[in-house]
């Protein structure tokens, strides 16, 4: 790996999803190579990811669903 030619600016979002790619020892320019070359090569790279947040909300969402589906299934099975 040679020095660095050139500096760029990326939100601190970026970086930490930098980082959690970026392999021991690996640079973050070895990082970005890589996955760059990847998205290149797989059409569907990335396809269908949900950033941390919309995935919290749908595993909140459906816990609440199941909640609730059980609650009303208990109602249902208990005579009163």
């Amino acid at each position: 790996m040679g020095t660095a030619d050139e500096q760029i600016r990326v939100s601190s979002r970026v970086k930490r999803t930098l980082d959690r790619h970026r392999r021991e020892g690996e640079s973050y320019n070895d990082t970005l190579e890589r996955l760059l070359a990847d998205d290149e090569r797989d059409l569907l790279a990335g396809f269908g990811r949900w950033s941390d947040d919309q995935a919290e909300r749908v595993r909140e969402a459906r816990e609440a669903s199941k909640r609730k589906s059980k609650e009303r299934m208990q109602r249902l099975a208990d005579p009163e």
